[in-house]
């Protein structure tokens, strides 16, 4: 099997991982934040066309006040490390999410980003930032019902082109770190036939290495889409 053409990673355990060493949760996100340009590179250098990172979830604004601060002043720093990054790569960014809902100063960088990188043809970093699966297929809901006035027109082609993930590809491979085994409101629509990778490495230690072994598993399986 060749290398899968969209992986989705859940950043999971960067809070824990801080825990376990005797520091603040927010040294965790400062340090898991530091994993993802090694790891989006190496995505690039395996042949991945398309690169989704579950960075920040509706459900994740509920964490302590410093901690969502902490992220936001992340994201935004991160927003500019891979305007650089994607432009030396040829990568193109986009953001997936509810983006009416970010802090003004990281809805800037962030538009800046995809702007900068919209022409790029190598490997899509897509960046879910405020994202929830349901929040986003309500939102795709209410759209549809405002286009679609037959519902006999309405088929699963038609309800995926009003998802954040419209011109996207379903993901092949999901990994999620640190242990936990769930989906986390994450692509449930797009995750439908996605085959699942679970490790015990927290994402600040997730290498390149780690990915390539999830990659390997992913080679070794048969996907049958429902067929014998």
């Amino acid at each position: 099997m060749p290398v899968p053409k969209h992986v989705a990673i859940i950043l999971d355990g960067n809070g824990r991982w801080a825990k376990a060493k005797g520091m603040p949760r927010t040294y965790g996100h400062i340090q898991g934040a530091k994993r993802v340009e090694p790891i989006t590179k190496a995505a690039n250098e395996l042949g991945i066309k398309y690169l989704s990172l579950y960075a920040f979830s509706t459900e994740n604004w509920n964490r302590p006040k410093d901690e969502v601060s902490t992220l936001m002043k992340l994201l935004a720093k991160y927003m500019k490390i891979c305007q650089k990054l994607c432009l030396q790569e040829g990568m193109r960014a986009r953001i997936i999410g509810d983006k009416s809902g970010l802090p003004a100063d990281l809805l800037k960088e962030a538009t800046e980003l995809e702007n900068a990188t919209a022409e790029n043809t190598g490997m899509c970093l897509c960046i879910c930032i405020n994202y929830g699966s349901r929040d986003e297929m309500l939102r795709a809901m209410r759209k549809m019902y405002a286009d679609v006035k037959d519902p006999d027109e309405i088929t699963e082609e038609t309800f995926s082109r009003y998802l954040d993930t419209a011109d996207i590809p379903d993901p092949d491979l999901l990994i999620r770190t640190s242990g936990e085994q769930r989906i986390s409101n994450f692509l449930l629509w797009q995750l439908a036939y996605t085959e699942l990778y679970f490790t015990p490495v927290d994402w600040p230690d997730f290498t390149e290495e780690e990915l390539k072994k999830a990659v390997d598993s992913y080679r070794h399986r048969n996907r049958r889409y429902g067929k014998v």
